[in-house]
């Protein structure tokens, strides 16, 4: 039998445990994947804690990496011995084995390993929405992104280089400002020393941003709202410091006209021509070298309540992966 991550009750990291699981034959539609690593996500302490409501017991993990054992019918482009890679539900890539919806993953090109693959997925088809759909960079656009130096932020920083814009980051300390930097980023705020919207007019010359992405929620939403020009976008994908608060839409007119949007990497790739589309298009801009994935810490997967703690106490940055 293999193992995986079970969750019985929500709380905190220390409610997962590692435990034996039968996984089975794969369905119609299905294919059975033998992991080679999963990515750590900060989404995925959402799913444990019970801010987002799942059926318990679960196993949780958006996003993995791994060949292919066993194939399903119904199935006609992916065959046994194939390398694939996801980051959609249904939850459960953190275990050693698993079944998934054929649909619901894609193969991996020569040229991208299954350590890449597994430590971007999510985070890199969340950075393509992000900067080639929710808003479409444009070349001389300036743009802020909060949590310059998470997993999500350092994809972006390149990509949006790539794009042409100017990329202002914001960071909580001094070595993360450093990563940042190295990232694509051309100026960097430390959100604890500096106030960012004063900083922002200075980079504008007060004429504000016409985007504002904000992973963080709670601790950023009100100061970011300052940061827009007259009819600029608010994109809140993320609550990293807790939910935004409700809120008066009125406030949207007094600031500009304001645009709000909170978008999921699930709408984006509900069509299965979308999400192969936005796989392909990470896939492209890492093979060109314009976006490196680096992988900045491994954790084994039995070891998955130590990588949490890590990562809702700060301690991790870029890219991470459990592997069985």
């Amino acid at each position: 039998m293999a193992h995986a991550i079970r969750i019985h009750e929500n709380g905190g990291p220390e409610v997962m445990k590692w435990e034996q699981v039968e996984v089975g034959d794969p369905g119609p539609g299905q294919i059975r994947i033998k992991a080679t690593a999963a990515g750590l996500n900060y989404i995925d302490t959402y799913h444990r804690s019970g801010l987002y409501k799942l059926p318990l017991p679960l196993t949780i993990g958006m996003e993995g990496a791994g060949s292919v054992t066993a194939v399903g019918s119904g199935v006609t482009d992916i065959k046994v011995g194939d390398r694939v890679a996801y980051a959609s539900a249904p939850l459960g890539s953190y275990a050693e084995e698993r079944l998934m919806q054929a649909d619901r993953c894609v193969v991996l090109p020569d040229g991208i390993s299954d350590q890449q693959a597994a430590g971007m997925m999510l985070k890199g088809m969340t950075t393509e929405y992000l900067v080639r759909r929710t808003y479409q960079i444009k070349p001389g656009d300036t743009v802020l992104f909060h949590a310059a130096a998470g997993g999500v932020g350092l994809i972006f920083g390149q990509w949006a280089k790539a794009l042409g814009a100017t990329v202002i980051g914001t960071v909580g300390d001094a070595q993360k400002a450093e990563l940042a930097r190295a990232h694509g980023y051309d100026h960097v705020i430390n959100y604890r020393t500096d106030n960012f919207v004063e900083r922002v007019k200075e980079i504008t010359g007060g004429a504000g941003l016409p985007v504002v992405y904000d992973g963080v929620g709670k601790d950023t939403w009100p100061a970011s709202l300052d940061c827009l020009r007259p009819f600029g976008l608010m994109v809140s994908f993320g609550n990293a410091s807790g939910p935004v608060p409700p809120f008066d839409v009125g406030m949207l007119a007094g600031k500009g006209s304001l645009y709000v949007t909170r978008p999921t990497l699930v709408t984006y790739t509900a069509k299965r021509a979308d999400l192969v589309g936005s796989a392909n298009a990470l896939f492209d801009v890492v093979k060109s070298g314009k976006v490196k994935i680096e992988i900045k810490q491994t954790y084994a997967m039995k070891d998955a309540v130590k990588a949490h703690q890590d990562l809702e106490a700060r301690k991790t940055t870029g890219s991470t992966l459990l592997v069985p």
